[in-house]
């Protein structure tokens, strides 16, 4: 399974402890290729279907339904905990997300 960034994986996120955000669900990788290439980790955001209007969660819409890319809860997961991958996100939501990037972790 080729793992690119950007791609939506589902990924088995538990365990978990506290606030972290649980369950198996889709999530946009979004560690660069030549790191997913030759790693055997990779850099996700998990998306959730609710969210309130938080500058750290990026709308998209993946499988007809609307849904947030949420930016405040990156992890590094090993790939055993992706099951599949989905889909990938559109042009204009890869430019939404890498702003969202770099106005949060970019000084």
């Amino acid at each position: 399974m080729e793992i690119k960034q950007y791609n939506i994986v589902l990924v088995n996120l538990d365990p978990t402890i506290g606030s972290e955000i649980k369950k198996t669900r889709p999530c946009v990788v979004v560690s660069p290729n030549e790191m997913n290439k030759y790693l055997n980790t990779v850099v996700i955001a998990p998306m959730t279907s609710q969210s309130k209007l938080y500058p750290t969660r990026v709308k998209v819409k993946h499988e007809d339904k609307n849904g947030w890319v949420v930016l405040d809860q990156i992890r590094t997961i090993d790939k055993q905990r992706i099951a599949k991958i989905l889909d990938a996100l559109s042009n204009k939501e890869i430019e939404n997300v890498k702003r969202i990037l770099k106005e949060t972790y970019v000084d």
